[in-house]
């Protein structure tokens, strides 16, 4: 049901095997598997795209109750056997993509009740920073470096991608086949985050590295306003793929960047020590293990 959910929700097998931190191939079978149990074709799979047939719209809900259900109960197990107290701090960047933070804290707090959570959203930097300085226990980023000692594991990584308004002169240059040369961003306006995000010092070291000068002609906190100001043309942006894919996107142009060393958009969890094993902290790691995140998170919940 975790992987149907998953390749529904994003419509590429690839991307879902991605967040369920299984193998494509060994999600593929799950899904076939499932499909000769059912005895119908649970997904219309081509090659640009993958789409829930009736059949599969019609499990969809009752997917979805079920893994609830199976939550719930773990929980219940949980909270009779091992009650969690004292006080969580956790802090998160907007829009990271390969953890959800508002429902990892649902989980938490459903399943450690007397446990105080205290929630922060900030630029990565501002996080890391708050992290080593002890006033956040755990800290989602988006970014791999200034972590120093701090512990750490790798969520997820993804490329980055232009994204330009329909009319944008860059428009007409690139598709989904075709790069943009990092030549042609010579002198472009940018619409960029502030100093704080991760995506930002990705975004400055990967130009300079390739020798283009850009102006930061607007500079935002937010994913949503990002998105409305290159829309309305105010210039171009350089974002994680996944932002590319939200419905707010859904009229700009997506053009495909050259690859280049040191410039992909890495997800990590980091925490402020090694705490020990009944601390809220370990069991919010031990949670985000358990909710299905890729391997190398599992790890530091262990």
């Amino acid at each position: 049901m975790e992987y149907l959910l998953a390749v529904a929700e994003e419509r590429h097998f690839t991307r879902a095997a991605e967040l369920a931190g299984i193998s494509q191939s060994g999600l593929s079978s799950a899904i076939r598997s499932l499909e000769e149990e059912l005895g119908t074709a649970l997904f219309d799979r081509t090659t640009r795209r993958v789409e829930l047939t009736e059949a599969g719209l019609a499990l969809l809900p009752y997917a979805r109750q079920m893994l609830a259900q199976a939550g719930a109960a773990r929980d219940a197990v949980v909270m009779a056997s091992r009650e969690v107290t004292g006080s969580l701090r956790i802090g998160a960047e907007q829009c990271l993509g390969f953890v959800d933070v508002a429902a990892l804290l649902e989980r938490f707090h459903r399943r450690h009740p007397r446990v105080e959570t205290h929630f922060t959203q900030a630029g990565s930097q501002d996080l890391v920073a708050m992290t080593r300085a002890g006033d956040i226990d755990v800290a989602f980023v988006a970014t791999a470096k200034h972590l120093g000692a701090l512990p750490h594991r790798t969520l997820g990584q993804e490329s980055l991608v232009l994204l330009a308004a329909p009319d944008h002169p860059l428009a007409a240059r690139g598709s989904a086949r075709q790069e943009i040369a990092w030549r042609q961003l010579e002198g472009e306006d940018f619409i960029d985050f502030t100093a704080s995000w991760g995506v930002r010092e990705l975004n400055e070291d990967t130009l300079a590295a390739h020798g283009v000068h850009r102006r930061v002609r607007c500079t935002v906190n937010d994913v949503h306003t990002l998105l409305d100001l290159v829309s309305r043309g105010l210039g171009v942006a350089i974002v994680p793929r996944h932002v590319a894919a939200k419905p707010q996107a859904a009229g700009l142009r997506v053009l495909n960047l050259p690859e280049a060393t040191g410039s992909a958009w890495i997800v990590s969890v980091v925490s402020a020590s090694r705490d020990r094993v009944e601390a809220p902290s370990a069991h919010l790691l031990e949670l985000l293990a358990d909710a299905g995140a890729p391997a190398e998170s599992r790890a530091l919940a262990g």
